[in-house]
């Protein structure tokens, strides 16, 4: 039965309609028309006023709801995730695996596929952080998994994971670049993280077809007066997109606003969310806003994407329609999924927040 929206403000990724009614049907955003030509049907949902915007999408999470998916993947656990990601305004994530073993990465593989088996959403696929990454800017992961690609971790990541993982974040200069373009023409989308990389290295794998970054600021290289780093390269390249983690924690909101300026539409929100664990390889201890391993690293953040939207509005200073493409059109446009997601029109997928005007949300999918 299609689903009508009334009584909202409509923000459709470029613009907001006041007085316009929204209708999907079977997933798809069916109608957008001034209300003076909508014809009441009895199935409205009145939104109260709220501002209906395209849902957000986090292409960085470990687990929520209790539940910590990185390091007990299980369908139970992507969908506790999906949960907290939906009450924090996200319709859609890529849960995210650290820098582990093959035994949980292949399990982590296996529980996004019967996931989708037994008709789960939100899940857009298996994003891998590590273990292809630089020991010196490991942050919290673990030192004992890291390592640099060989063709068998290539064709084993690909053998049984090809259809599942999305996206590999690793450290450029750690990887053989023929090895990269292979998982880029397997359609994996490769991100630059954990790095320690010189400004020429960084600059050097960007134009060689790396054009994403992971949580920029966080485990890479700095930008210095006589060593630019990564930093200053992600800065540079035109093409290069990068996630930030905005909570004021991982990243001074000083740091955001200078890097919006810098990087316009490059700059996307990421939570990198958490929750507690206190067993196992990769300990999660809850410290007020954020999380922090066994010796005290931070390791995750408390965020949801609502939040992370909300402080760039009201922390960071960037214009409200501004921080919502960042939450939703540019991470879609980061993973080549803009043309069904993060706007509002006519044949994208009917994945919507209402947001109030207290902040909260909810999420319509």
């Amino acid at each position: 039965m299609p689903v009508t929206f009334v009584n909202a403000r409509i923000f459709t990724g470029e613009e907001i309609l006041d007085n316009h009614v929204l209708t999907t049907h079977q997933g798809k955003i069916t109608t957008i028309v001034p209300a003076s030509e909508y014809q009441a049907s009895g199935h409205e949902t009145d939104l109260q006023g709220a501002l209906l915007a395209p849902a957000f999408i986090d292409l960085q999470i470990y687990g929520g709801n209790g539940e910590v998916f990185s390091m007990y993947p299980s369908i139970a656990s992507l969908a506790g995730t999906v949960a907290y990601s939906r009450a924090g305004g996200a319709a859609w994530i890529m849960p995210t695996v650290a820098t582990i073993g093959p035994e949980i990465m292949l399990e982590a593989m296996r529980a996004v596929r019967a996931y989708w088996q037994q008709g789960g959403t939100g899940v857009l696929g298996l994003h891998l952080e590590g273990p292809f990454i630089n020991p010196a800017k490991k942050g919290a992961h673990l030192e004992q998994y890291i390592h640099s690609p060989t063709q068998e971790d290539i064709n084993w990541i690909l053998d049984n994971g090809r259809d599942v993982v999305k996206i590999i974040t690793l450290a450029p200069e750690c990887c053989d670049p023929e090895l990269v373009r292979q998982l880029e023409a397997a359609g994996i989308v490769v991100f630059a993280g954990h790095s320690n990389a010189t400004y020429n290295q960084a600059y050097t794998a960007f134009n060689n077809g790396i054009h994403h970054a992971t949580h920029l600021f966080n485990a890479m290289s700095p930008l210095e007066s006589r060593a630019p780093g990564i930093v200053g390269a992600i800065y540079d390249h035109p093409l290069v997109c990068a996630s930030i983690v905005a909570d004021g924690i991982h990243v001074d909101f000083a740091s955001i606003r200078i890097s919006k300026k810098m990087m316009k539409e490059r700059l996307f929100l990421i939570t990198d969310a958490v929750e507690e664990n206190r067993a196992g390889g990769y300990i999660y201890i809850r410290e007020k806003d954020r999380f922090v391993s066994a010796t005290g690293v931070l390791s995750g953040s408390c965020l949801t994407m609502t939040q992370a939207v909300r402080n760039c509005v009201e922390k960071v200073g960037i214009p409200l329609e501004e921080a919502l493409r960042m939450g939703s059109l540019y991470p879609a446009r980061a993973i080549g999924r803009e043309q069904a997601l993060g706007r509002i029109a006519v044949g994208y997928d009917a994945a919507l927040v209402a947001i109030h005007s207290n902040w909260s949300t909810t999420v319509y999918c």
